[in-house]
């Protein structure tokens, strides 16, 4: 358990009947984190939101905030909690500042200047005095978001807040999120479909379905995960970048694409993976490929055995054949220009170290490209693709 956690789930249950909703689910929101919460349809992301704000009686666990029980104290525990679930609702024939004022009323303490504050802090200051049913979606959102933490909450719960916003919306409800947590040493918690919005918004994500708590994952560790590291170079000697390549990461671990005839730097082919001979000569593996890519299915299947056994019969040409190979593959007769690939198990420092010895080589390294899986990817890899609520 951490003691520093503003938000604890301990083994937090909902049972309807004989279906259990939610399993078990335990997880610590730190202060001044954005904590994003994901998992596939019906995994049960609002009904653990609706039991975090007391919408909703949990069959089993208990959910803290600062330490005190929503099940137990629950008006206490409220204190420090701001939430939207669903969609903010106010007074639409009243003007912004006014419905601020309405919700200040109800919680002692609320000063003007503090109104003023958080009417900064989600840039409505040039509309607050307008009628809410003026607002757009997005401002109405940032109203919301006002009126939540005006009571200065120690955490923050958006249930879906991007939902019907527009690309600019969405970047300003990230931008003045990450704020609030910065100047207020807020703890938000989001929930949301959108994989990529919440890449570049939250610190920590959640993973769970059927429930159940899949994953918790740091977007520091994810970002440094060694084994998602996969570099492609473009280089001028791929028989030579291919030699250094697999002593340094393993043979299985590299592959090339040439680069197409005439292609500008850096080189951009689609790889198709096609057997090879290592001891072929270059010229018969080139003809054999085009004479591939020329024939019909029916034809390559029929003429397989004929081509095995004469690697010298004149092919017809085709303009840019599409290949790949394994480091095994390749002869000291080939010096192509291309792009290396090649799968990386030591981080970034070992980008630098491949780098340096092509380049100690001889080698002219034209482009270097990282590809990091993103945190889609991961989402599907951990939850076998299903769909995203």
């Amino acid at each position: 358990m951490n003691t520093n956690a503003v938000v604890q789930l301990r083994d937090v249950t909902k049972r309807i009947g004989s279906k259990t909703i939610v399993d078990h689910l335990s997880f610590d929101v730190l202060p001044g984190e954005i904590f994003g919460f994901l998992g596939p349809n019906g995994a049960g992301k609002t009904t653990t939101i609706r039991m975090m704000v007391g919408l909703m009686s949990l069959t089993e666990g208990e959910v803290l905030v600062n330490g005190i029980s929503v099940k137990k104290q629950f008006e206490q525990a409220m204190m420090y909690v701001g939430a939207i679930v669903e969609n903010p609702e106010f007074y639409k024939f009243l003007s912004g500042y006014q419905n601020l004022q309405h919700f200040a009323r109800m919680i002692p303490g609320i000063t003007e200047e503090r109104l003023k504050e958080v009417i900064a802090l989600v840039r409505l200051e040039h509309r607050i005095y307008d009628k809410v049913k003026t607002y757009s979606l997005g401002m109405r959102q940032r109203l919301g978001v006002a009126q939540a933490i005006l009571h200065r909450p120690a955490v923050l719960i958006l249930d879906e807040p991007t939902n019907g916003l527009d690309p600019e919306g969405i970047r300003e409800l990230r931008d003045y999120l990450r704020e609030l947590s910065r100047k207020e040493g807020i703890a938000v918690i989001v929930s949301s479909h959108l994989l990529s919005e919440m890449e570049l918004m939250c610190d920590r994500v959640a993973i769970i379905q059927n429930g159940r708590l899949l994953d918790v994952r740091s977007f520091k560790e994810i970002q440094s995960d060694s084994r998602l590291l996969e570099v492609e170079f473009d280089v001028d000697n791929l028989e030579k970048a291919l030699q250094l390549a697999a002593g340094l990461a393993g043979e299985q671990a590299v592959h090339w694409i040439p680069a197409p005839p005439g292609a500008a730097k850096p080189y951009a082919a689609e790889s198709v993976a096609v057997p090879s001979a290592a001891t072929e000569p270059e010229a018969d593996r080139s003809d054999t490929v085009q004479s591939e890519t020329a024939q019909s299915e029916a034809d390559r299947s029929d003429n397989a055995q004929s081509e095995t056994a004469q690697s010298d019969t004149a092919q017809p040409e085709t303009d840019q054949p599409d290949i790949t190979r394994t480091a095994a593959a390749v002869t000291a007769a080939e010096h192509v220009e291309g792009t290396l690939a090649v799968s990386l198990k030591g981080g970034r420092e070992q980008i630098a170290e491949l780098n340096g010895l092509l380049v100690g080589a001889g080698v002219k390294v034209y482009g270097i490209r990282m590809h990091i899986q993103s945190l889609e990817d991961q989402f599907l890899e951990v939850t076998r693709g299903n769909q995203i609520v």
